[in-house]
């Protein structure tokens, strides 16, 4: 249970640093692509394990993590494109929804049983992010379709994918590790996208979007981290646990959205985390 409110705090401080960007002027994808080489050295600092290059690239996750490096970039473009075309609302609301990826995924995959209230208090989970995420009415316009239904697949596949790589291949001892070259991973992809930026004449370095990595590194590292710790536990299904991680971000930002930066909520955004409550007291017993 404490990796788990370990993993919702993390996650929602991200939706902090991440908020904090717009205000403060900050290169987004600089930021984004810096924190990845945070996360990878705060996993360093962290790892209690022996670290020897020759046995690392002998592991049996090392593959996976370049798979989830190439996912996370990959994702955060989709989810640039989709918030460009559609707007950020229909990119939240896409990004979020994709818990039920991992949560079927959880069901037929791992045969996870559950009783009909949590089966009950997941659909009101779904419900309830796509009303705290609603910001306004949109239209989608048919050609831009394609880019929520790939943020929504590939949000879930990312979830999905830890859950089954923890599962079979990453040992408890090597969770540090693991989420380590994740991050590597997806800084050599992100480096190469700079790489290319810089030959176009497109990248320009602001010692700020450095800052803002750092800020955002951290928290991306462990809010991974304890997600994983969380999955490690055999006593929670991991179709309960990210229904709990979700409910669990939703309230919490929706505080912090609020209290910080003096968000004013709308009808259905209350009637979205009315719904987030009585789904966690329904999934949670």
């Amino acid at each position: 249970m404490v990796y788990l409110l370990l993993a919702i705090l993390f996650s929602s401080i991200l939706f902090i640093v991440l908020k904090s960007f717009s205000r403060y002027n900050i290169n987004t994808l600089q930021a984004i692509i810096f924190n990845y080489i945070i996360a990878f050295s705060v996993g360093l600092l962290i790892n209690k394990t022996k670290i020897s290059i020759t046995e690392t690239f002998e592991k049996p996750w090392l593959y996976y993590c370049i798979y989830l490096g190439i996912l996370f970039i990959g994702i955060f473009f989709t989810m640039g494109k989709t918030a460009q075309k559609n707007g950020v609302s229909v990119a939240s609301v896409a990004s979020k929804m994709s818990l039920i990826i991992p949560v079927l995924f959880g069901i037929y995959f791992f045969k996870e049983e559950l009783s009909s209230q949590k089966i009950i208090g997941i659909f009101i989970a779904l419900a309830a992010v796509y009303f705290t995420t609603k910001e306004n009415d949109v239209t989608i316009e048919p050609s831009n379709f394609i880019y929520p239904i790939l943020l929504f697949i590939g949000s879930g596949v990312i979830d999905t994918s830890m859950n089954y790589i923890q599962k079979n291949w990453v040992k408890e001892e090597e969770i540090a590790l693991f989420s380590s070259f994740t991050f590597l991973s997806a800084f050599t992809f992100g480096l190469i996208v700079l790489i290319y930026q810089t030959i176009k004449n497109q990248f320009t370095f602001h010692f700020k979007n450095l800052i803002g990595g750092f800020l955002l590194g951290i928290p991306n590292y462990f809010s991974m981290y304890f997600l994983i710790r969380a999955l490690h536990n055999q006593k929670i299904q991991s179709a309960t646990l990210f229904t709990l991680i979700n409910i669990g971000v939703i309230l919490l930002s929706s505080l912090i959205g609020v209290l910080l930066f003096k968000e004013k909520l709308k009808r259905h955004n209350y009637i979205g985390i009315a719904l987030a409550i009585i789904a966690l007291l329904l999934v949670s017993f």
